[in-house]
């Protein structure tokens, strides 16, 4: 997998000079440049990962790490094993009464770009989409419990691979703490878990 982080550095060197959205604010917010068999997708950074440098950096992303911790790898070892992307990188901003701004569709689809050159690159063998947000760029559904706590088989860009969503482990959401989607959640994490590109990251 070496051959390819120069391609994923250059990718991310690119990737750091976009502003193609006036409306987003500060850099784009970026993960290890690691050669993957795991791609986690979240949704857009927020104010603290863009003081950080780096994607969940704070409440969510305790949460996050506590649920990878839970199936046996830790903070450090996921940031250096798992490419961690979104589908914006920049920070969308407040919104007016409060909580962060959902990114539109044009900044959705400028962003889309960076994404698939990632799936290019590293071809994930699983793919980790984190919240709503990220889960509809690959699922077409209505409500949560109809896509976490199952694996779905998916192709992308003729690549076929397979996606197990999880729910956003934001605080501002209880729905990950209470049935189903306690229960939910814990049947992805035992998915992932039993998944053979997550085994290989535990060896």
């Amino acid at each position: 997998m070496s051959k390819n982080i120069n391609p994923i550095e250059k990718h991310q060197a690119e990737l750091r000079k976009c502003q193609q959205c006036p409306d987003m604010l500060g850099n784009p917010v970026i993960g290890f440049p690691v050669a993957s068999e795991i791609l986690l997708i979240g949704q857009a950074p927020g104010v603290k990962e863009l003081e950080i440098h780096k994607p969940f950096a704070w409440t969510a992303g305790k949460t996050l790490f506590k649920w990878f911790n839970s199936i046996g790898l830790d903070e450090e070892d996921f940031r250096k094993k798992v490419y961690m992307s979104a589908v914006c990188r920049c920070f969308p901003g407040k919104k007016p009464k409060g909580g962060d701004r959902v990114p539109n569709e044009k900044e959705i689809s400028n962003c889309s770009q960076w994404l698939q050159t990632e799936i290019k690159l590293i071809s994930p063998k699983l793919i980790l989409p984190v919240g709503k947000l990220a889960i509809s760029q690959f699922l077409d559904f209505k409500k949560l419990a109809e896509v976490i706590g199952e694996k779905h088989k998916i192709e992308i860009n003729h690549q076929k691979t397979e996606l197990i969503p999880l729910p956003h482990p934001s605080g501002a959401s209880t729905w990950h703490q209470r049935d189903p989607g306690k229960k939910l959640l814990q049947q992805s994490l035992s998915l992932i878990s039993k998944h053979t590109a997550w085994k290989n990251l535990l060896k």
